[in-house]
């Protein structure tokens, strides 16, 4: 089209403006084709030979992506373009540039990503899913007499999660953080049926914070039967303190343990992830107390959402009925 458009008067500049290309790309291929004609015109990379990244090329890749340098007998600890290559070289394919290594890692989808931290249950794994299925049951055949509450308790920190936010280019934004880091927790019940939590907050994670709960979901429940609660193992759960003071609650209160290390069996988790992305994530409160205002008053408009959500209303009308 280049050629097309000198020949027929046009400029080189002009044709690349209406080509939407270099100056340079034009003049390229007019000489390409004063000088050999048509064939000038054709992909010079045509008599390249076969491609270096092909198919076996990205199988061998993928298959080295899902380790880590350590188990392919590497020292570093994290993969780099020029690791890959030499890795991948190493299991019998084509040596290739970092450069093209990078298109290559482009074309399996690979990204750079944070690893997520996790602990392994100690419990065998059979073990571990049947406590799962018993407390999903617990969850599916739940009486509105005898409420299910996943449990859990909330760091919250003056000083700001750091995360991603959207910005114009060129600029970046600036969390001032106080400094001098403050704490204070917050312990929630989420009721499994209707999707409305019950909190209370604390200057420590005692177990004083979750006995407050247990008082307060006692009282937000007068005409409960029996409440179910779904939790963790932390030690303020089954102190001496706390179970003497769930003594005198009875056989009111039953307290249903997750297997060690399992936060995906509670719900309430996903909670406080809304939490820290609406209030938390690079706040600019000064003091805590506003801080903590600003944790109240988020959790307060889920449970009027909540409430007022029509789908969950007809839920409960089903289950009552």
């Amino acid at each position: 089209m280049a050629v097309a458009k000198v020949a027929s008067g046009q400029s080189r500049a002009q044709a690349a403006r209406q080509l939407l290309c270099a100056t340079s790309t034009v003049v390229s291929a007019v000489q390409r084709f004063q000088k050999s004609g048509r064939e000038g015109l054709s992909d010079g990379r045509a008599q390249n030979g076969q491609r270096k990244v092909d198919e076996r090329f990205r199988r061998t890749l993928c298959r080295v992506l899902e380790g880590t340098p350590q188990q392919s007998g590497w020292r570093r600890t994290t993969w780099t373009r020029e690791l890959l290559v030499r890795e991948v070289e190493r299991r019998g394919r084509v040596r290739v540039s970092p450069a093209t290594m990078g298109r290559a890692l482009a074309s399996v989808g690979a990204q750079r990503r944070r690893p997520r931290p996790v602990v392994r249950c100690p419990w065998p794994e059979r073990r571990r899913r049947r406590r799962l299925w018993q407390l999903k049951c617990r969850v599916a055949f739940a009486r509105p007499d005898e409420p299910v509450l996943f449990e859990d308790e909330m760091d919250v920190h003056l000083n700001p999660k750091i995360g991603p936010d959207w910005t114009l280019p060129g600029q970046r934004r600036e969390v001032v953080t106080p400094g001098n880091n403050q704490k204070r927790f917050v312990a929630g019940a989420l009721d499994a049926r209707t999707a409305r939590v019950t909190w209370v907050r604390g200057e420590k994670k005692t177990s004083a914070l979750f006995i407050d709960l247990v008082r307060a979901v006692d009282a937000a429940y007068p005409r409960a039967k029996r409440l179910h609660f779904i939790l963790d193992n932390a030690a303020t759960h089954s102190s001496k303190k706390t179970q003497k003071a769930l003594e005198a609650l009875g056989a009111r209160l039953v307290l249903h343990f997750l297997p060690p290390y399992c936060p995906e069996g509670n719900r309430i988790e996903r909670l406080w992830w809304d939490v820290h992305a609406n209030v938390t994530r690079n706040h600019r409160c000064k003091k805590m107390e506003a801080l903590m205002t600003e944790v109240d008053a988020y959790l307060d408009a889920r449970n009027t959402q909540k409430s007022a959500s029509p789908l969950l209303r007809v839920a409960s009308a089903r289950r009552a009925a």
